[in-house]
């Protein structure tokens, strides 16, 4: 019998300082341990909610953060810019004579357009985002198997730059400052892309003037 002076069976602030809780059975500690149970937070003097999600368990130093998956979302886009140049326009204008005049007319509708090759880009281009989508997908996944708590949300990847950028900063987080690499590739595939936008349409003006000027005529 327990004696009258013991506490009752229960669970108690672990005497040995492990942070949980012990099991006492009226008269020894036993081996059973538990987790405490979350108290409320404190209000913070700097305005934090008490309902404000908590902070993410940091991940210990030798877990990797980078996955072959983030990098083929980081240059992706890259891809797709590059798909431009399959793009070679074809003769726009033709001039066509009918008597004592001369007609401008338009060769092809779908000319300015790359011809039937313009199809296959754009269908290209649809593959690389859906496969830019399932590889964040992995990603988010493989993340969360390697112990990252609530990894930034795949599904962001529909909005593009936006999941490398998310993904890095969470990350970063948990990680001691490690994990930033894809945030800086993403960026500067984004403006590569943007430069090679630039210059295709560049040339495709400057082609599109050239064929204008050799087969519009200038006077009747």
């Amino acid at each position: 019998m327990s004696d009258a002076s013991s506490p009752a069976p229960g669970w108690y602030p672990d005497p040995r300082a492990s942070g949980g809780l012990r099991w006492w059975d009226g008269l020894r500690w036993t081996e059973h341990v538990a987790l405490a149970p979350a108290s409320a937070p404190a209000p913070s003097p700097y305005g934090r909610s008490p309902y404000a999600p908590a902070q993410r368990r940091p991940l210990p130093a030798e877990t990797p953060v980078y996955t072959v998956w983030i990098w083929l979302v980081a240059v992706l886009p890259l891809a797709s810019s590059l798909l431009l140049f399959l793009l070679h326009p074809q003769p726009l204008f033709e001039a066509s004579s009918f008597g004592p005049s001369s007609n401008i007319v338009i060769r092809d509708p779908f000319a300015l357009l790359g011809g039937p090759m313009y199809f296959v880009v754009v269908g290209i281009g649809w593959l690389l985002t859906a496969a830019g989508i399932v590889f964040s997908w992995l990603d988010f996944r493989e993340l969360t198997r390697r112990g990252v708590e609530r990894p930034f949300h795949w599904a962001w990847s529909f909005l593009g730059i936006v999941y490398p950028i998310g993904r890095s900063i969470i990350v970063r987080g948990v990680a001691g400052g490690r994990g930033l690499a894809p945030l800086w590739v993403a960026v500067a595939v984004y403006i590569a892309s943007f430069a090679i936008a630039v210059t295709w349409s560049i040339l495709l003006v400057a082609q599109i003037l050239g064929t204008a000027t050799q087969n519009v005529p200038l006077g009747t």
